[in-house]
């Protein structure tokens, strides 16, 4: 089971353990989901779906809780997966991968070279954040452990020349895979902002038929907070997908369907903890089996 739907799975099986939902019961429906991060937006059209449902169903029919509820669920999921599987149609294949401060990009970017490498994948990782002077050791640090080639260079070097080397590499030594660990940005810094412009512009201008992606690394603990950076980076670059980190057991859980229900921006996979094999491609089933398994007996 995941451990970070554990909280959430056991206040839902309080209110679902009766086989039909009243008015109290989809109150105290509304209630749990707020407190678990599923943002006022996702809540109010679940809510309003399970009401349809309920006054649709004609006498003859169920209206298990049970079934009812993990219906809706899968219903504001759908369309949410996505599968990075490997040997890629075109190689190297860059993802570059961005998002605010203190979400875990860094340590992302190593889980994600590891997962590609378990697969067979010959994997380059390039160490584009130059503007925080620790980054650049943490990612040493994790390419020296799980053995992943990196290409990088010193504090305050410009993080475009780092890419542009990083990809003649890759191209010269054929790998896979080349992954771009961006600096961490807030939305409201222009500056850096531009930068990802940037980065992006100059990959392209050296190979326009490249395969380049911008996957968005946001922080599953912080709710509502997640989706309004990942609005604010997605009118800069195009974003092509999420990883969702620090999924683990202080997380409430309802942040993942909050965030895929406001951007409509594939989910690839999720961190659960610090270690490398703490990372998984998402699935919907997992996930409502997470969350429903407590009580589905």
């Amino acid at each position: 089971m995941l451990g970070f739907l554990k909280n959430l799975s056991k206040s839902l099986s309080t209110i679902l353990k009766s086989k039909t939902l009243d008015a109290e019961s989809i109150y105290s429906l509304e209630e749990v989901l707020y407190t678990a991060d599923f943002g006022t937006e996702t809540v109010g059209k679940i809510i309003k779906e399970i009401e349809i449902s309920l006054k649709s169903a004609s006498g003859n029919e169920s209206n298990n809780s049970l079934e009812l509820a993990e219906k809706v669920i899968r219903n504001q999921l759908s369309g949410s997966e996505a599968l990075l599987s490997f040997p890629f149609e075109k190689s190297p294949k860059v993802l570059l991968l961005i998002g605010a401060n203190g979400v875990g990009k860094t340590t992302t970017s190593a889980k994600l070279a590891y997962h590609i490498k378990e697969q067979g994948g010959k994997v380059l990782l390039s160490a584009c954040d130059t503007f925080r002077a620790a980054a650049n050791e943490q990612i040493k640090d994790w390419s020296q452990k799980l053995r992943i080639e990196l290409i990088s260079s010193q504090y305050g070097a410009d993080s475009a020349s780092v890419a542009y080397d990083s990809l003649e590499a890759a191209k010269k030594r054929n790998y896979d895979l080349l992954i771009i660990d961006t600096a961490g940005r807030l939305h409201t810094k222009t500056n850096l902002m531009t930068e990802l412009e940037k980065l992006n512009r100059v990959l392209r201008k050296q190979d326009p038929n490249l395969s380049i992606e911008n996957w968005l690394v946001i922080d599953g603990s912080l709710g509502s907070n997640s989706i309004e950076q990942a609005k604010a980076f997605n009118q800069v670059v195009p974003i092509h997908g999420l990883i969702i980190t620090k999924l683990d057991g202080t997380s409430r859980g309802g942040s993942l369907v909050g965030i895929y229900n406001a951007l409509k921006i594939p989910i690839y996979f999720i961190g659960t903890g610090e270690q490398a094999k703490d990372f998984q491609s998402f699935t919907i089933n997992q996930y409502t089996q997470a969350l429903f398994e407590k009580f589905s007996s």
